[in-house]
C-alpha cells in the first residue's frame, strides 16, 4: 500500500550523491526536480537522461513523481500560456521515464467559479489534464494554499482524469485547516503524498521533524488507506541543519507505521 521516498533537493546534494544517499537510507524511490537544474528535461539530452535511468537503476530505486514546480499561478492569464506549454514538456519527460505524477503548485484557487481566474485555471487544467491524460502522465497539484473542500469542488470541474492531487498534511496543518477531513475530502484524487510535519499556534506555524509536529500520523495513514491505492509517503524536510538526519529519523519513524 505504501512505499516511502525522498524528494531529492531535501537532502542538499548533487544529484547522483542523493540518489546513492537516498539508497543508504532505505527509501523506496525518490522525487526529482525537474523545474531548472540539471534534471530538467530542457537541459538533459539524451545521454543525460540515461544516465539518470541508470543510476537510479543501480541504486534499486524508482521515481515517486517529478516535481516541476515554477512558482507561478496558473490563474494568472499574463503566464497561463507559457506554463502550459512547459507542462506538456514535462508530461513528455515523464512518459519517458514511464512516471505516472508530476506534482506543482498551480496557484490559489479563487473562491468564486464565475471569476475570470478561476475559468482561466481551470481552462489550463483541462489543456493539461488532457495531454496528460493520452501520455498516462498526471498533473497533482499540492495542497496547502486553499481548504481541500475547495480544491476539490475545482476539480470536478475539469473534465479528464489528468488532474490529481499531492496531499501535503502539513501544510494542511500550517495553514489552519483539517488534514484528516482534508484527506477525506479530496479521496479520489490522491496519487502522491509529501511526508511532512508541522505545527500551528499562537506564535505561528512551522514545519518540524516528521514525527513531532501536528499531523496525526495514525488516523491519517488509515484515512490515505480508503483512497485503495498504493501510494508514495515522499519525505520533505524544507528547514533545518540536518536534513539528512531529520530524514533518517522520518523513515525510522514511518517504517513501523506501514508494517515495512
Amino acid at each position: 500500500m505504501f512505499k516511502i521516498g525522498i524528494i531529492l533537493p531535501s537532502l542538499r546534494l548533487p544529484w547522483k550523491e542523493g540518489l546513492a544517499k537516498a539508497a543508504e537510507l532505505g527509501a523506496d524511490g525518490v522525487q526529482v526536480w525537474t523545474a531548472g537544474g540539471e534534471l530538467d528535461p530542457a537541459n538533459l539530452n539524451a545521454a543525460g537522461r540515461r544516465d539518470l535511468q541508470g543510476s537510479l537503476e543501480r541504486h534499486g530505486l524508482e521515481i515517486s513523481a517529478l516535481c516541476a514546480d515554477y512558482g507561478k499561478s496558473f490563474a494568472d492569464t499574463a503566464q497561463t500560456g507559457s506554463l502550459i506549454e512547459t507542462m506538456k514538456r514535462q508530461v513528455d519527460f515523464a512518459s519517458e521515464l514511464g512516471v505516472y505524477v508530476i506534482t506543482t503548485h498551480i496557484g490559489v484557487i479563487p473562491e468564486d467559479p464565475a471569476s475570470a481566474g478561476w475559468r482561466t485555471m481551470q481552462g489550463a487544467m483541462e489543456v493539461i489534464g488532457e495531454y496528460g491524460d493520452e501520455r498516462g502522465v498526471c498533473l497533482a497539484t499540492e495542497t496547502g494554499p486553499e481548504e481541500p473542500r475547495l480544491m476539490r469542488e475545482f476539480f470536478e470541474t475539469v473534465p479528464n482524469t489528468g488532474i490529481k492531487v499531492n496531499y501535503d498534511p502539513a501544510n494542511l496543518v500550517m495553514a489552519g485547516y483539517d488534514h484528516l477531513a482534508g484527506a477525506r475530502e479530496l479521496r479520489d484524487y490522491i496519487v502522491h503524498t509529501h511526508a511532512k510535519d508541522g505545527v500551528r499556534g499562537a506564535g505561528g506555524a512551522k514545519e518540524v521533524p516528521l514525527g513531532e509536529g501536528q499531523v496525526r500520523w495514525r488516523e491519517y495513514l488509515a484515512a490515505l488507506a480508503q483512497t485503495g491505492r498504493d501510494l508514495y509517503l515522499t519525505i520533505e524536510r524544507e528547514v533545518g541543519d540536518d536534513p539528512v538526519g531529520d530524514i533518517a529519523k522520518a523513515i525510522a519513524f514511518l517504517r513501523p507505521q506501514i508494517g515495512r
